[in-house]
């Protein structure tokens, strides 16, 4: 399959379906919040090194999670019995999106999350699209994750942890929060050990673009989380 180029100025994008055998569905445009809202509608997100012109991806299978069948490990509970952590939603969302940017073991150059992107979600963020949680210990930041919502579907992006099993503690209350509220899917892009292992799994990309089908119609909850979910800031 070819890969598409994509212009500056209107947003549009090919059929999804297109996207060659690595994923890669199309290269240019912009990261406007009005193409990125239609990217993630389509199933499309973007995902390019810094200096490299933007890459859309939609790849098949996809890999999500969907809340019923989160797992949590033996490992994990005593995290919860014993309020090892807290966790805030949508209260540092610039701050999650550069903790999860810094570089990490074996990434002594940072990650694929550029000044362009940071700029680009949060002005997703401050329209009530995407939604960062925030994971502390006493009054420090020890891990969360960003991603954006759109309808019953949350679309993860990416997430960032300074002690161990921080970021997990998040992304779990996240999608007890978001089963309570009758998500039906949390999009976790491409597979992972780490997301393997809390329940997701690999589906056909027809199916994926057929639950974003369906989810066109369903409310979308912008604004703040925090206040969403009745925890006191």
């Amino acid at each position: 399959m070819p890969v598409f180029w994509l212009p500056t100025g209107t947003p549009f994008f090919p059929n999804p379906e297109l996207a060659n055998s690595d994923g890669i569905l199309a290269v240019g445009g912009d990261l406007s919040p009005e193409r990125l809202l239609l990217a993630y509608r389509a199933g499309i997100f973007p995902w390019f090194n810094p200096g490299d012109q933007i890459l859309w991806w939609s790849p098949d299978p996809r890999f999500v999670l969907f809340p019923k069948k989160l797992k949590v490990s033996k490992s994990m509970r005593p995290y919860f019995n014993q309020k090892k952590f807290t966790v805030t939603y949508d209260q540092h969302f610039e701050e999650v999106m550069r903790q999860c940017q810094a570089p990490r073991e074996g990434q002594p150059f940072g990650t694929w999350i550029t000044e362009e992107m940071i700029r680009a979600y949060v002005k997703l963020y401050e329209k009530g699209y995407c939604h960062s949680v925030e994971v502390w210990q006493d009054s420090e930041m020890v891990g969360g994750l960003y991603g954006l919502s759109l309808g019953k579907v949350y679309f993860g992006e990416s997430m960032f942890s300074n002690l161990p099993n921080a970021s997990k503690f998040g992304f779990i209350s996240l999608v007890k929060k978001l089963q309570s509220l009758g998500f039906w899917l949390i999009d976790c892009q491409q597979e992972t050990k780490h997301l393997e292992s809390l329940g997701a799994e690999a589906i056909p990309r027809k199916d994926f673009l057929g639950i974003l089908k369906k989810n066109e119609t369903e409310e979308t909850f912008r604004g703040d989380w925090q206040k969403l979910f009745n925890i006191p800031p």
